[in-house]
């Protein structure tokens, strides 16, 4: 009996022993084999670093305003009896807005031009006895105040029918109306906007130290947010003399034409003011870079006879100026290197690569997105 017991545990332990050794050899396998794996390598797009001559430029932040804006009020007080405009409509200069009740101010005209009558016949029957020395000269410049005073107060009273018949001072757009028929206006009281757009001003400020090579004339370049992919030109008009002592900056106005009344007064705007001076400048495309809070990077393709392919550098830059779908190169590159184009984030040093542009994108220095 003891002797089977003694038989059964050793074939046990033998039976354990060679599968602890089966199972060694296959793990050591699977380690030797990880060893040796190589991944596949990664497809990517490239592009080469270029040069290019850029214009040199002056950025800034601008806000639009009108060449001619007021808010039309009421000169004198009246009643609204007529309201001749439509809000939002275009407007020649002296085209009738808003009419006030004068009907008080035309009884009297009639009474003063009575006045005024009765007091030019005065004055010519005293021209008429003052050559035949029939009255003395202060009678007849009695008679010649009496008619101006007469004149005077038909004047005065034709004034203030005008003033209450308020008309548009300049062209332009019409905003929303602030009266209502029947309403008594007091003096001042605003009645409508007016705004010129065919034209219109882009004012914007400039560090001091950029002052020597601002000029009247010179190209400026406006985008705005509200109008995607749309570059207004226009050229800039005025300089301040004065640069504003808490800013040190300098404030700039330039005018761009607005024909079809895109861009309002109040807009928040992107300004580039042209220089007359090009620089030689390398550029790779924007999406090239890896961003991050310690260097911005790039990766440098390299031919590796190791690996038999190509293999990956990261390579640390400095950036420049960016324009459109390009970037400027400081510092870090030299021209004709080969780069990766596309998808830089999912790379990593040293990881082996192949080249497939068929689906690169086409970089331009303007670009103008489809709308899908």
């Amino acid at each position: 009996m003891k002797k089977r017991l003694i038989v059964t545990i050793l074939a046990l332990a033998l039976l354990v022993a060679a599968l602890t050794a089966v199972k060694t050899m296959q793990i050591g396998a699977m380690i030797d084999q990880g060893k040796n794996f190589v991944p596949p390598p990664e497809t990517v797009t490239a592009g080469v670093v270029g040069s290019e001559s850029w214009r040199s430029e002056l950025n800034a932040i601008g806000t639009l305003t009108a060449v001619q804006g007021v808010t039309v009020a009421a000169e004198l007080p009246g009643k609204v009896v007529k309201i001749s405009f439509t809000p939002g409509n275009f407007v020649q200069k002296g085209d009738l807005l808003v009419s006030q009740d004068t009907a008080a101010e035309e009884a009297e005209l009639l009474g003063a031009e009575a006045q005024a009558k009765m007091s030019k016949a005065d004055l010519e029957r005293a021209d008429k006895m003052i050559r035949e020395k029939i009255i003395s000269q202060a009678d007849h410049e009695r008679a010649l105040a009496a008619h101006e005073q007469a004149l005077s107060k038909s004047s005065a009273i034709r004034v203030a029918i005008s003033k209450k018949t308020i008309r548009a001072p300049f062209s332009g757009r019409l905003g929303i109306r602030q009266v209502n028929l029947g309403q008594i206006l007091k003096e001042g009281e605003p009645i409508v906007t007016l705004q010129s757009l065919d034209t219109i001003y882009v004012d914007f400020t400039l560090p001091q130290q950029q002052m020597t090579q601002l000029k009247v004339d010179l190209p400026v370049r406006v985008i705005c947010d509200a109008l995607p992919g749309v570059t207004v030109e226009g050229r800039i008009t005025a300089i301040n003399p004065l640069v504003e002592s808490e800013t040190r900056n300098i404030h700039v106005q330039a005018t761009v034409l607005n024909k079809e009344e895109r861009l309002r007064p109040g807009m928040f705007v992107n300004v580039a003011v042209d220089l007359p001076v090009q620089r030689k400048v390398l550029i790779i495309p924007a999406t090239s870079v890896l961003y991050a809070p310690y260097g911005d990077s790039v990766f440098i393709i390299e031919e590796n006879k190791e690996r038999n392919g190509q293999v990956l550098r990261q390579h640390f830059v400095r950036l420049g100026e960016k324009r459109g779908d390009f970037i400027a190169i400081s510092s870090g590159l030299g021209e004709g290197e080969k780069i990766v184009s596309t998808g830089v984030f999912k790379l990593r040093n040293g990881q082996a690569v192949t080249v497939d542009n068929s689906l690169a994108p086409n970089f331009r220095q303007a670009p103008a997105p489809e709308n899908n």
